[in-house]
Order: C-alpha cells, then structure tokens, then sequence
C-alpha cells in the first residue's frame, strides 16, 4: 500500500502541543545540555554549543563555542557569570581557563591548531582576551553581544591550539565558580560535563574482481582501524579504541558511526536492509539507520549505539568486557523487504488550514503483521526533501475502534518526545490484529531549543496484514519469586549469613524449581570465596526492589557460569 499524502480527518482534538522549555540532558553531534542541579530554589544547568554543529576536522578555520549557564524551571539565563572551562579528548586535557560573562550566555571562538609536540597538549594551547576588573583570572573581551549572525564581528575571547583539530568525542568541563555577580563567589562549584563530536572521515575500498569500490567511515567518536570487508557474507566491520568500563558507559549517551557505500555496488544497493552488530552482539534495529535520501549515488548507513545498548552489550558480554579498550562494528546485508509506506503533510496545530512546510513518510517490512512488533520507520522531510535533523516527536497508534493501542508523547513532562538524530527512526509497536490502524505523529520541533520551524501534526491511515516468513516467539510467562527468598537474599547482603549457606539456599532453590534460572552453561571456577562483590550488591538492591528479578538472576547465572555455583540440573550442564 502506499497512501500518499493522506487525508488528515481524525486528527482534531486529538493534538496538543505544549509549550516547551529545553530541559534535554543528552550528548548532541555540536550540542548537549547537562543533568541539572538543584541550586537557590533553581534547577540550573549549562548547555554547550558549537557553531557550526556538525564539524569535520580540516573543514573548519574556528568554531564558536557557546556555553550557557540558565534554569530549567523558567528558561532565565542567569547573568554575572564566572566559568572554569576545560577541554578535554580522550583523557588529554586541551585547555584549561577562567571567563567571565555578563548576560551568562559565553562565547568563546575556537581555533585549531594542529601540530602541537608537547607530551601535554594544553601547554600548546594559547587564550585571548583581557582579565575581568572585578573577576581577578577570568578572561572577559569588551564589546557587542554575540548572537548567530555576528559571529565574524562580536566581542569574545579565543582559544588557539590543538583542539577540534582531530574527530572524537570531546568532553567540555564547565565549573561555575560566580553567579549574578563576579564577586558573588559560590560557597561550592556547581560542575558539570558535556560531550560535543566533531566528524573525521575516512576512506577505504573493497577489492572486487571487476574494480575497487571506494567507502567512507565518517566517525564521530574516534578514529577507526582494521577495516574489513567479508566476501562471505558481504559483510563490512571494523574497530574503533573504547572505554567499556560501567562508570564510562554512563556518560556516552550515543556512539555515532556513519558508513557510505555506492549504491552501485550491488550487495549494498538501495533498497537493501542490514543488520549491526558490536562485539559480536547484534543491536536492535533502532540502533541501525539506512539513509538513502542524502545522495543520489550513495546510501548513508548510521550507527547510532545509544548508552542503553551499550549497557545490554556490557550485560551480554558480562564483566570481562568491561577491560576491553575495543568497540568492534559489524555490518551485514540483508535481503530486500516488502517495503510498504505512506507520506502526509503536518499542519500546524493551533491553525489546522496552515501546512507546515515538512512531510513525514512512514514505511514498515510487509513480512511483519498480526500479533507482531512491527518496525514502522518514521522520516522527516522539509520541502526541499532534505531529511530534517534532530527531530523531537511523538506519535500514538489507534486501532480501528478507535481504542489507543500506544501512545509515545509523555504529556506532563517539560521533555516530550522521542528524538530522530538524523531525521530518521525506527519504532516498534505491537499490532494486536489484521486490519487498519491509524497513526498520528506529533513534531514538537528540533534541536535542544525545539525549534517551531517544522512543528506539526499529521495523521495515516495503515493497513496491517497477517504477516509472513516471520516468527515472533510467543512470550514467556515468568514465575514470580517468592517473597521470602529476598529475606535471604537481605540477610546475606548484611552479613547474618555466609557465603556457603546462601549459595546452598539458592542451590536447593533452583533444584526443587522455586526459582528458575534459564538454561545456562556451567563453568569450572571455584567457590563461594570467589563471589565477586556485585554479586552481593545486587542481592541488596533486590531486597530493597532498587533492581528487578532478571537483574537478579543475571547474578545467579553469573555464579553458575564462573563455576562458583555447582547446579544439579539437566538445564545445566
């Protein structure tokens, strides 16, 4: 089926779309916003932004940087403003200063300066401007306020020296160390960290018999190495140097990798679906975007690995990953789907006769069907049919009674929505039964200030089918765990039981099928003196409820797995 533009007739009263303050925390390619603090009645926090957004080392002549110190609750910049600013690219500190502003929102233009022979690189790194009368060490620069269009003639300090000049992750350090006053010295630094990328391409080729088919790797978080491609399976894979450990994982909130192959190069052609994999764990579909809207000779394939699938890697791989200094990335062609899609136009939500100069196309895999999580793939065009970037939406699915089977637009958070970094994204939904469903999509704008140029409303009309050459296995009713084994559990954790004796419990558990752990290979390790220390954390935050069952029984298949846990079981072996 494809429903071209559709007829938007049931959309009415359905919509609402609140005013919104930008209280995102989450890394952007040339923007992110920090977790705020609690501070004077204030829920402040800073944000950090490049000018221009998506940068590409040796592109570039000087980036502004902009940073923000503001609260939540209001959208108020707070004014009088002393920053400690460092820069910092895969543990390197880059620089390192004090700046002073007087309306709180600082600018500071970015130089790069490739070339520096220092074993430290800030010690290349040179600072312009003048120290502020009434802020003693911050640097501070006399004249017009910058704003988007004065950039060349604005007053702000510099930065010159090795910084943006190569691709990575870079993690902006902000202390506020004064606030509403230069004088007004903060009894303890409020800090925070945010995290920009800047791009670095890189090229490759795939040796055919007939030619050599040139590839490009445009990395966002660190130079990669071992590129790879598998005649067997047509595969593409390579690695990138990666920080696995749990503490570091909690600050990357996206790994963005973007691979460009000719759609001449027939196992890549348009049309073609993947599947990704890192270190060896195949991601979800979400993490793994086709572009093939942006060129005309290529198709654009993006990994986007957010922090909670690096996390179920983590928990795949278990806690030998977490020395691993290695992210291995893996894509594999899959065969052309049964695409069907439909496009309509948004209007705007307060002027329902006023078209919003945006169209957004869903499609979806005709193999999928009744009683399945169906992929539907949402995409953002503006009018010139550029893919829109960074796109805060929400969308609700209605079955033909009119009954809400889903709905993804939290209504009374001052952060709605889910955002499309590259103006695609791919969501699941679960459609109960054959037959016509309606999908409303809602475009709150883009970007951490949620821009309003292509917010909307629209709706379709989708027919779903039985399905075909599609499996989806029936869930699995999990028994509750009795109550009183998280008594154990708790005594355990607080030392009124040993080692042995818990084991034993869970031993005798298992064995009489009270608690059921999945099928799980036994190891050959030692015994309960080997019980690492998370083991007996998570038995603790289990008995509190800080965690759930499977977190739980993850730690018990741990035990078993390691040989720390002897099972006498015919699942166990």
């Amino acid at each position: 089926m494809h429903n071209k533009f559709a007829l938007l007739v049931t959309i009415i009263g359905i919509f609402t779309i609140p005013a919104i303050l930008p209280t995102a925390f989450a890394h952007g390619l040339g923007g992110d916003q920090a977790e705020p603090i609690s501070f004077g009645g204030m829920e402040v926090t800073v944000r950090t932004d490049l000018s221009p957004s998506d940068i590409t080392m040796d592109d570039i002549e000087d980036v502004n940087m902009k940073i923000r110190f503001f609260d939540t609750l209001t959208d108020t910049t707070l004014e009088k403003v002393t920053y400690r600013v460092e820069v910092w690219r895969s543990g390197d500190l880059l620089a390192r200063s004090l700046f002073y502003d007087l309306d709180g929102s600082l600018d500071v233009e970015i130089r790069p300066e490739p070339g520096c022979d220092e074993a430290e690189l800030w010690k290349c790194t040179i600072y312009g401007g003048s120290e502020h009368v009434s802020a003693p060490g911050a640097l501070y620069v006399q004249g017009a306020a910058c704003t988007d269009e004065n950039l060349d003639i604005c007053a702000r300090p510099t930065i010159t020296g090795p910084i943006f000049d190569k691709g990575g992750l870079y993690n902006i350090k902000v202390d506020i160390e004064a606030a509403t006053s230069p004088k007004s010295v903060l009894a303890q630094r409020l800090t925070y960290d945010t995290f920009v990328s800047v791009a670095q391409e890189q090229d490759f080729f795939i040796q055919t018999a007939n030619a050599d088919v040139p590839i490009v790797v445009k990395t966002y978080y660190d130079e990669v190495e071992n590129f790879q491609f598998d005649t067997s399976d047509n595969s593409i894979n390579f690695d990138m140097a990666f920080d696995w450990s749990p503490d570091y994982v909690n600050l990357v909130q996206v790994v963005h990798e973007e691979v460009r192959v000719p759609k001449s190069f027939v196992p890549y052609a348009e049309g073609k679906q993947f599947k990704g994999y890192v270190n060896g764990v195949e991601i979800s579909q979400k993490a793994l975007l086709n572009d093939p809207y942006s060129y005309d000779d290529t198709n654009v394939i993006h990994f986007l690995v957010s922090k909670s699938d690096l996390e179920s890697i983590n928990e795949s791989l278990g806690p030998d990953n977490y020395d691993n200094k290695n992210m291995n990335l893996k894509l594999v062609p899959l065969a052309e789907t049964e695409k069907s899609s439909t496009e309509f136009y948004l209007v705007d939500a307060t002027n329902w006769e006023q078209q919003v100069p945006a169209t957004v196309n869903i499609s979806w895999d005709g193999k999928y069907g009744a009683n399945q999580n169906v992929p539907f793939e949402f995409t953002f065009f503006n009018e010139n049919r550029d893919l829109i970037k960074d796109v805060r939406y929400g969308y609700a699915v209605i079955d033909d009674s009119q009954q809400e089977l889903f709905r993804y637009a939290p209504e009374d958070s001052l952060l709605p929505g889910l955002t499309s970094i590259e103006g695609i994204d791919i969501q699941e939904v679960h459609v109960p039964s054959s037959g016509q469903i309606q999908l409303d999509v809602w475009v709150y704008g883009t970007g951490l200030d949620y821009d309003p140029t292509y917010a909307g409303i629209g709706s379709a009309i989708i027919e779903i089918g039985p399905g075909s050459g599609i499996t989806t296995p029936p869930a699995v009713e999990k028994a509750p765990i009795p109550g009183w084994i998280k008594n154990n559990a708790e005594w355990w954790a607080a030392g009124q039981i040993d080692d042995d004796s818990f084991i034993q419990g869970i031993q005798y558990l298992i064995k009489e099928d009270v608690l059921k752990i999945p099928p799980t290979t036994q190891g050959t390790g030692g015994g309960p003196g080997d019980i690492p220390g998370w083991i007996k954390n998570n038995a603790e935050w289990w008995a509190a409820g800080q965690i759930d069952d499977d977190s739980f029984i993850q730690g018990i298949q741990y035990l078993i797995k390691e040989g720390i846990m002897r099972v006498q079981s015919q699942v166990f072996k």
